[in-house]
């Protein structure tokens, strides 16, 4: 993809199987290559993700030995990453390494280029061991990065003269990348000057603005959901903004500062949230049943908190969505529901009709408590 906009790489190709892996080296030719899993990680090199191989037998021993495998980094947590493909790369003769990216800094309101001559580290390391080695260089809007902008950073890496020229191009064209693709991100760590001159990007991470994905087909094609979050990935399928976190206290809320805010108060109340859930300001029924249902589906959630302050919702479309969800499955944990604002009386009298178990809270704070309360009760007993 980098390479469509002037970027330098090495030749390689994905492999899916241990054979196709072969068929990738002899694809590529000469007598190293790299095969790297790919997971949505960084720090895969130290998990033994990333493999040097001199021959064929040991390109397909080491496919075989990281198809499958789960590798955990510093990134992924304990639970780690399943690998279902990898890269299969050239090897090239390493001179120096480079780091450079270029992110949304939303301070500023600019495209940022991050750059440093300290490449193969993580962005997390150098900023904490070396921050003076990074380059910063903010990016005029209205007039996009210009030629003399991309040489200044290609100088301030200690470049070669005979590189600058290389360095410019591939700078303007991870800008171009980033612009026409509509990334969030894009970071090349390593860049690579190799024995014989040439500057390659090694490895490199993108990340895109969803919301522009429909005129993206190429970035959107290459989606691999084995590397999402199993309930993350089926939320947004269905329209729901979900984040799985470590608690046992399942939330289902309208709004990111509302969400927030009650995750807070969980917290205060001695409790840690299982997630974060927000169905949005025009909830139906049937949409607040099916946040329900993937709330409920985490193995970890013991109590659940229901925090609805409507505006454009309404208190009674929630609560008949509560409703339709807790009457079509076994509740077997308590549920505490807490609603404010548009047609409150009516959806609290749907509630109290239901005669399901509902623990009821009119405030914030009350609503925290309670549903702490009710876990603990849950866990003890």
């Amino acid at each position: 993809m980098l390479a469509r906009f002037g970027v330098g790489t090495a030749p390689g190709g994905l492999a899916y199987s241990p054979e196709q892996a072969v068929y990738r080296a002899r694809e590529i030719g000469g007598s190293q290559w790299v095969v790297k899993a790919q997971i949505h990680s960084g720090a895969r090199g130290k998990a033994g993700g990333v493999k040097v191989c001199s021959s064929f037998d040991e390109v397909s021993e080491t496919a075989d030995d990281l198809l499958g495998r789960k590798l955990v980094t510093q990134q992924t947590g304990p639970r780690g990453k399943t690998v279902s493909r990898l890269f299969v790369e050239a090897a090239v003769p390493i001179r120096n390494e480079y780091y450079l990216a270029l992110v949304l800094d939303r301070l500023s309101e600019r495209v940022m280029v991050v750059a440093s001559a300290e490449g193969g580290m993580e962005i997390e390391e150098l900023s904490v061991q070396k921050p003076e080695s990074l380059i910063r260089k903010a990016v005029e809007p209205a007039v996009g990065m210009q030629s003399f902008e991309a040489r200044e950073i290609a100088f301030k890496l200690g470049l070669d003269y005979s590189l600058i020229s290389q360095a410019a191009t591939t700078i303007l064209g991870c800008y171009r990348a980033f612009r026409d693709l509509d990334a969030t991100m894009v970071e090349l760590n390593p860049l690579v000057v190799t024995e014989d001159g040439r500057l390659l990007a090694l490895d490199a991470k993108m990340s895109f603005d969803e919301n522009s994905l429909f005129r993206h087909r190429d970035v959107s094609e290459l989606r691999d959901k084995t590397q999402e979050d199993e309930l993350e990935m089926k939320a947004a399928d269905r329209g729901l903004n979900y984040v799985g976190l470590d608690g046992e206290i399942g939330c289902i809320i309208n709004g990111a500062g509302l969400a927030m805010a009650t995750m807070d108060m969980i917290k205060h109340a001695g409790g840690e949230p299982a997630n974060f859930m927000d169905i949005g300001g025009g909830a139906s029924p049937d949409r607040v049943a099916k946040a329900f249902r993937l709330v409920l589906s985490d193995p970890k959630v013991k109590a659940m908190l229901v925090n609805i302050f409507a505006g454009i919702n309404r208190c009674d479309w929630v609560a008949q969505g509560i409703v339709q969800a807790v009457s079509k499955m076994e509740m077997k944990i308590p549920l505490v529901v807490r609603l404010s604002g548009t047609n409150v009386e009516q959806g609290r009298k749907i509630i109290a009709e239901s005669g399901l178990p509902v623990i009821t809270a009119e405030s914030l704070a009350a609503s925290a408590d309670k549903a702490v309360q009710a876990w603990r009760r849950h866990t003890a007993s």
